[in-house]
């Protein structure tokens, strides 16, 4: 099911700037017994994405009408929000905010059929050749423009490889193609600085939070290639996945994790992450 500016439809117009430019954000949000996890969280960051783009606020009360129309009880599925500048003329130059009218299209999808296993065996973790583009004005934005990690995600066929580690043009690690990354270095929690590139994700954000309640030291710092081979621990996560920890990255293997199943259940009894 498919609403586009709260109608049911599959099309959208051929003049929309989120076709033609990716100017815009979205939201991958995971439903579980009939219920969008996260859900705040994710529209607070869908909000702070239009602003920084320079959109008219979002009615969120309109996007939870909307969320709740198509979610139906004990449903288990993928929602994903979209939200473009809407329609405009040829050449790059947007409407000014006043005269900007937002297109909206929410749509459900079927649920990724992960193993289960790799919960309690961990995932493979390759290396991207593809850089991530440093721009301070759009870090942390889930915006529209992804080719980076769809060329990333094309470097490897192998599907014993779940997910690829993604550096800056620094050589800095800064997150997977889909999810965002924890290492524990000398017994500290530590996640990537993402203040040149990267996503500011829900669930990384969601761990930070949950490390501070049971008082785990955790920081966020620049990371190298260094820090992941002499982590004690690396896990990934996102809205979808949670939180999975790494069997092996490259030819460097880890020891069985503490803290990441730690995390991941206090975050499943929170109600913010899907169960296994």
């Amino acid at each position: 099911m498919i609403l586009v500016n709260g109608r049911p439809s599959d099309s959208i117009h051929t003049s929309d700037r989120g076709l033609h430019y990716g100017d815009g954000v979205f939201e991958t949000v995971a439903v579980e017994n009939g219920a969008a996890l996260a859900l705040e969280e994710h529209l607070l960051r869908l909000q702070a994405g239009a602003r920084a783009l320079g959109f008219p606020d979002p009615d969120t009360a309109q996007i939870l009408n909307e969320v709740d129309s198509l979610i139906s009880p004990d449903q288990r599925a993928v929602m994903k929000i979209v939200l473009t500048r809407g329609r405009g003329g040829r050449g790059y130059r947007p409407p000014a905010i006043d005269d900007t009218v937002p297109s909206r299209i929410i749509s459900l999808h079927e649920w990724p059929e992960y193993d289960p296993d790799m919960y309690e065996q961990g995932i493979v973790l390759g290396l991207c050749k593809t850089r991530l583009s440093q721009n301070p004005a759009l870090a942390g934005i889930k915006h529209l423009n992804r080719l980076e990690q769809v060329l990333a995600r094309n470097e490897w066929r192998d599907s014993s490889v779940f997910e690829g580690l993604m550096l800056d043009n620094d050589g800095d690690i800064i997150e997977g193609t889909m999810s965002n990354l924890f290492l524990i270095v000398d017994g500290v929690l530590l996640t990537p600085s993402l203040d040149s590139c990267g996503i500011h994700g829900i669930v990384r954000k969601l761990v930070m939070d949950i490390a501070a309640e049971l008082e785990i030291n955790c920081r966020v710092t620049r990371l190298g290639l260094e820090d992941i081979e002499k982590a004690s621990e690396v896990f990934i996560c996102n809205s979808l996945l949670g939180l999975c920890h790494v069997r092996t990255y490259q030819n460097h293997s880890y020891d069985p994790p503490v803290l990441c199943p730690q995390l991941r259940e206090g975050l499943i009894k929170q109600q913010k992450i899907a169960s296994l």
